[in-house]
């Protein structure tokens, strides 16, 4: 296989004075699954705001062997990373079609044509061409959910970022969107995913990160994590299992 699309090596980042992270590592084959699981507070949305160059951090980010240093969140988009966050940042009085074709904002001046991005998003998500008159923010919370992925995925990002993809949704909801995850792969797109739901993440992920209190605490292929007897006790057991 060749390089990692994505490196983290040493990474520090926090708020004002406050540091979150505490020299984390970790790694992103192309065309991967990676998780990071762990409870709130550990930091898992620190992580992905600091790849993102939202937050400063300390450390290298280096993404298909380019070191990102000090590039700014739009030099970043540009290259082909997308993050969508927890909050799904969608626009609640345009409609689902609207928030889609905004998503394709990176490939202007390209030959793509964003009605290819918009078969592609309702393809994978048929719920959303359903409801693409209506205003997103009338949508449930899952539809909200594959909105926000489907419009970060209109603009053909090369990694794909993912903060808590399935809170505060349904078991059932949490099922189809990890669902549509699984099948993100077929497309090539390398998918790096946040979640405190451990039974969900691990079971569509490739490779998985444990993080607690701003360190990896363990790593390894997810089929092997969700086996580990810690990982079992503590994200896996009955305590666990209320998000499905």
């Amino acid at each position: 296989m060749s390089h990692d699309l994505l490196r983290v090596e040493a990474l520090h980042a926090g708020y004002g004075k406050a540091e979150v992270l505490l020299g984390l590592s970790l790694r992103a084959a192309p065309g991967s699954v990676v998780t990071v699981i762990g409870p709130n507070g550990a930091g898992k949305s620190t992580l992905l705001n600091a790849m993102m160059g939202v937050l400063p951090s300390r450390g290298r980010v280096a993404y298909d062997g380019r070191d990102l240093g000090d590039a700014s969140l739009e030099e970043r988009v540009a290259l082909g990373m997308a993050l969508v966050p927890e909050t799904r940042a969608l626009f609640g009085s345009m409609p689902v079609e609207d928030n889609l074709l905004l998503g394709g904002w990176r490939l202007r001046g390209s030959r793509r044509r964003p009605d290819e991005g918009l078969a592609r998003a309702y393809e994978l998500f048929p719920r959303l061409e359903e409801r693409r008159t209506q205003l997103a923010g009338t949508l449930s919370g899952g539809e909200r959910q594959m909105l926000a992925i489907a419009r970060a995925l209109i603009g053909e990002p090369r990694l794909l970022m993912l903060d808590e993809p399935s809170l505060g949704l349904a078991p059932l909801v949490v099922r189809d969107i990890f669902q549509a995850i699984d099948r993100l792969r077929e497309t090539g797109v390398t998918i790096l995913m946040v979640e405190q739901n451990a039974r969900a993440a691990l079971e569509v992920a490739d490779y998985g990160y444990v993080l607690e209190t701003g360190e990896i605490v363990l790593e390894g292929p997810a089929a092997e994590l969700a086996r580990d007897a810690r990982i079992v006790e503590t994200y896996l057991g009955a305590g666990a299992a209320r998000a499905g």
